[in-house]
This record gives structure tokens, sequence and C-alpha cells, in this order.
């Protein structure tokens, strides 16, 4: 699913994000990627989607050999990945429904699918009570929430999450964390970063910890930070 073997990432200027990493994460696999602001984690993430380009090593996503994708070939990757960033970046003036089907219509699903896909999406999220409100009348979990539904709209086979959690309370954020964990249940592989000791102590999942770009743990299960 993943494979990276002596991956780096260094910025014009000499700036480090990522040092000779090296690590794999097999379908199926629930892991998550931890260390402190400024460890690499958004960079590690980046790559896998090539937002970022390796400056040395190779790295591999979904059968995919990411090092040497041209770039028309970009999309095509993304379309089997599913992305979550820690700001929902939904559309202001579109509901929690148009917000979904709009995912849909980019991906290019018939008008007569969006709206059963829709539903079914907004009935995996729990969110039928928000149906028709807008971003700005949902709480941060659920505006979260959302942005995981759109995420799954392609029916990835790897969702990349980051910092999903990172501006909920500790409440809302297992209640996202059970959600990814179903999402997992049913076949989609799940990397979360995430700085939040309290709920990788707490769900006991593989971990791969970063430390100034370095891949420093990759343990099983068990207290990490």
């Amino acid at each position: 699913m993943i494979k990276l073997e002596n991956v780096s990432l260094v910025f014009q200027g000499g700036s480090v994000a990522l040092s000779n990493v090296s690590t794999s994460i097999s379908e199926g696999e629930f892991v998550y990627l931890i260390g402190p602001s400024g460890s690499g984690k958004s960079s590690f993430l980046k790559l896998l989607y090539k937002e970022h380009f390796a400056t040395k090593g190779s790295l591999e996503v979904v059968d995919m050999d990411v090092t040497s994708l041209p770039k028309w070939k970009i999309p095509i990757l993304r379309r089997k990945l599913g992305i979550v960033t820690q700001e929902p970046q939904l559309l202001e003036d579109r509901t929690t429904f148009e917000n979904i089907t709009f995912a849909l219509e980019i991906l290019g699903y018939e008008s007569k699918d969006i709206e059963e896909k829709t539903n079914t999406l907004i009935e995996l999220v729990e969110l039928e009570e928000s149906i028709f409100k807008f971003p700005h009348q949902l709480s941060g979990g659920e505006q979260t929430r959302v942005s995981i539904a759109r995420a799954l709209a392609s029916n990835p086979l790897l969702l990349l999450c980051d910092e999903p959690t990172g501006n909920l309370d500790p409440n809302l954020s297992i209640q996202i964390v059970t959600l990814l964990e179903k999402i997992n249940r049913a076949g989609t592989t799940v990397l979360m970063a995430t700085h939040d000791s309290s709920i990788v102590n707490r769900r006991k999942k593989r971990v791969l910890q970063l430390k100034d770009g370095k891949l420093v743990s990759d343990a099983a299960e068990g207290r990490y930070i």
C-alpha cells in the first residue's frame, strides 16, 4: 500500500523536512504518524499525494511509483486517495449535502447516482440531522465529519488524515477517531497524523514516530509519547 525507501525531502534553501525515511504500510492497516510540530508529519503525508516531491529515495503508494510519477498522472493517484486536513475547507455557501454532492460531481458521478451516494456518505458519518446546515452552523466535529465524507467520495483505497482532531476537544476527538476506525474496519487503509498522545495511547494502533524529520520509532502497541 505504502513503501518508502531512504526518502528525503529538502526544501529550497536547505531546510530538511524528512531525512532517509524508510517504512511500509500494508493494506488494511490503521497507523498513527506522531511527532511534535515541525517533525515532518505534514511533509510525510504531502509526499504521498505528491504535493511535495521527494529529493531522494523511492516511494510507492497504492501500487504506483510516486517517485517518477509524471504530473499528468498525479490526478490518477489522488483519485485513489482520500485526504482530510485539519481545516475542513468546506464551501461556505453550500450545505452539508451540497458540499458532498460537489465532490461527487467533480469526480464525474452521474446525476442519478449522486443523491444516493451522498445520502450513503451522510449516514456513514452520522450527519443526518445536519444535512441542510451550512458550515457556519456546524460544530467543529461536524465540519470534520463532512470533510471525511467528502474524502470518501472516490471510494479511496487509502485515507490520509492530517491532524483531523487538532482543533477539537477530547470528546469530539474520540468520536472522530472512532469514525475513522469504523471506516478502516470496512476495508480502507488509514494513516492519521496527530500530536495528541491521549488518543494514541488509548487506541493501541501501530505508531510511526518522527523527530526532526527522522523516523525514530515504529511500534505496534503500548505508550509512545
